[in-house]
């Protein structure tokens, strides 16, 4: 490290790295073509159990029994319980078969895995018909996006090619909304909710809020307790009973859900008062919904996003979009550009920020998808060098990469649009557009005008 701090790269560093980059690039594409090999492999011994199933009876006990036989063979061989391999090859069969330019697509290292499970789970409730167009846009977004990335949109390419509308399914899915309990060991018991996700989304941010203001005024109680013992004085009880709280962020959570459903405000937030809620009490979720214009007209086929969630339907967006509710960014965008048109919030941050957050929606370093709700505005020119607080001069930064950017020989710059430049110590370029517009398109009649398309037990694939 420099004087001036900063994290430099002589040139053996710099052969070092670029010789790092090379050989996990080159051993992620082997392992994805090993993995390729062995879901085709997989998939072969399924059809070889189906075709054994075929020649007796067909019945569910005959196919299950091939399968067994099959996957037992395997599994003795590879050191793997059968169970296990009767779920992976029926995982590879669909994998295969139902979506061959993934497969392709994995054994020639363009994809990982994980890209595959991400467009196989999202692609699991489409008819069959619908998925080879559903997989062409899919593969667009995987082969140059991160899996955290990919997965959003990969969700929202598959409902719109449903044949039955978001708002449809979700109307049937909500009435199954409950709330259950299951008892634990050790006098314990997990208590569950079903709710639409834009709700469930909600009350984690607001109980995560919370949290986190608690903590804080827990620091500054500590604080105000030191410094009243090195004066030499008595440090106030109230500051010693909220310093002695040791309780981690989850603990801290799961308190302030049972408190609030029992007293509708958080009877342990140190600055409550009959006068008011205090502060954890006024703290209210923040999400940021993205709603194409043409879902507030009554198009139900529309499909909307929760930033950082995943799709939301038509008619919960038009709710969210009517004022009514509070502590939701709307973010109007044109149906067919994308093209953000308005941002509106009952309780509003500076405009100028909303409008960084609305054009970002996560952290602009390449591949990082930490929501913009939860990053830092940065300067791309530094503030104390003379950047302007202008949009073509800020971006949302996570602080791992806001700190990387400052104290790295990663450097950035702003191009025209909202696009971002990145430049890495070894000197290569990195461009990281806004998310694209081509979420929003109206119609996925032809798929080629749309690129984009734990348990106990390990997954199926």
């Amino acid at each position: 490290m420099g004087d001036d701090g900063m994290i430099g790269f002589s040139d053996a560093d710099a052969a070092a790295l670029a010789e790092a980059v090379d050989t996990v690039r080159k051993a992620d594409a082997d392992i994805a073509a090993a993995q390729a090999r062995r879901m085709q492999a997989l998939a072969d011994a399924e059809h070889l159990a189906r075709r054994l199933a075929s020649r007796s009876r067909a019945n569910v006990r005959v196919h299950d029994m091939a399968q067994r036989a099959v996957a037992s063979e395997i599994g003795a061989a590879t050191r793997l319980a059968d169970r296990t391999l009767q779920r992976q090859m029926s995982a590879a069969a669909e994998l295969v078969d139902d979506y061959p330019l993934t497969h392709a697509a994995l054994a020639a290292g363009r994809i990982q895995l994980s890209h595959a499970r991400v467009i196989v789970d999202a692609g699991a409730n489409l008819p069959r018909d619908r998925r080879r167009a559903f997989e062409q846009g899919a593969l667009t977004v995987c082969e140059t996006e991160t899996v955290g990335r990919a997965r959003s949109r990969v969700e929202i390419l598959a409902e719109r090619h449903h044949p039955t509308t978001l708002t449809e399914r979700h109307a049937a899915a909500r009435e199954g909304r409950r709330v259950f309990t299951t008892p634990l060991p050790h006098g314990m018991s997990e208590i569950v909710s079903i709710q639409p996700a834009v709700i469930a989304d909600a009350i984690y941010d607001r109980l995560t809020r919370q949290a986190g203001a608690l903590i804080v005024l827990r620091r500054q109680a500590t604080e105000r307790a030191n410094a009243a013992r090195r004066a030499g004085g008595e440090p106030d009880a109230g500051d010693l009973l909220l310093a002695s709280d040791t309780r981690t962020t989850d603990q801290i959570r799961a308190d302030l859900l049972a408190d609030m459903l029992l007293t509708a405000q958080p009877g342990s937030d140190p600055t409550r008062n009959d006068d008011g809620p205090g502060t954890l009490g006024a703290i209210r979720a923040h999400v940021q919904v993205v709603v194409p214009v043409d879902a507030l007209t009554g198009s139900d086929a529309e499909v909307s996003e929760v930033v950082g969630s995943g799709p939301l339907d038509a008619g919960t967006a038009r709710a969210l979009a009517g004022g009514s509710c509070t502590g939701w960014d709307r973010i109007l965008t044109e149906s067919a550009s994308g093209q953000v048109l308005a941002v509106d919030r009952r309780s509003v941050p500076p405009a100028l920020r909303r409008t960084v957050h609305a054009r970002d929606r996560h952290c602009r370093f390449p591949g990082c998808r930490v929501p913009a709700i939860r990053c830092e505005i940065d300067h791309v020119r530094d503030w104390a060098c003379g950047g302007p607080t202008h949009l073509d001069n800020l971006q949302c930064l996570c602080q791992r990469h806001h700190s990387m950017k400052q104290f790295t020989a990663w450097r950035v710059r702003q191009l025209p649009g909202g696009v971002i430049e990145w430049t890495s110590p070894l000197g290569a370029t990195y461009i990281d557009d806004p998310p694209p517009p081509v979420q929003f398109m109206e119609t996925l009649d032809d798929p080629t005008e749309n690129p984009d398309g734990d348990a106990a037990e390990p997954p199926p694939f």
